[in-house]
């Protein structure tokens, strides 16, 4: 795992985004396991030994430079998960990457996630010089799709029947955002 020394942090006003260690596997799983939060994220995991599988591959894009995820803490509880934000797929050499996030249903509607983004959005387009970031988003996920747009993301099209889901082909929404659109894109500057 990353050592929370090289790892970079970030500080909200009401948050910390930080390395995520095995000690978060507990509420890793809980997240990962619950079906309100796996059904538009994708991926789920069926007992907390399965989910180290996902610690694994947050140190494993991590270490090959394809992408990086954090845990999102409320600074006054920084070792108490409520949910994750990174990004993967990050092509370095065409400064881009696709970022996504999760959070335990009883923070949404609360502005947390729109709060762990604007920091993170921040620190790839200013520090790891990302030009375009993308999104993909099931249509069904209202939530997330609005969000992408409060944040100033552009929808550019709908990549039909492109991901397998359980027992049919979905459709995935398409949100782009590039460096130069950001912050005032999103409105809070």
């Amino acid at each position: 795992m990353s050592s929370p020394a090289d790892f970079p942090v970030l500080h909200t006003p009401r948050l910390i985004l930080r390395c995520m260690t095995t000690d978060d596997l507990p509420l890793l799983f809980r997240g990962m396991s619950d079906p309100r939060v796996t059904d538009y994220y994708g991926i789920s995991y069926e007992t907390q030994t399965l989910t180290q599988a996902q610690l694994d591959w947050f140190e494993l894009i991590r270490a090959t430079g394809t992408g990086i995820w954090w845990g999102i803490c409320f600074s006054h509880a920084p070792h108490a998960l409520i949910g994750t934000c990174g990004i993967n797929e990050w092509e370095q050499e065409h400064h881009c990457a696709e970022a996504g996030f999760w959070i335990f249903p009883e923070h949404w509607g609360r502005g947390i996630m729109r709060e762990s983004l604007q920091a993170m959005l921040t620190y790839c387009f200013q520090t790891l010089q990302i030009h375009r970031m993308q999104m993909l988003i099931d249509p069904d996920n209202l939530r997330s799709w609005k969000l992408a747009e409060r944040l100033g993301f552009r929808l550019e099209g709908i990549l039909r029947e492109c991901e397998w889901k359980q027992d049919h082909y979905a459709d995935l929404k398409c949100y782009s955002l590039l460096a130069p659109e950001w912050p005032s894109s999103a409105g809070f500057l």
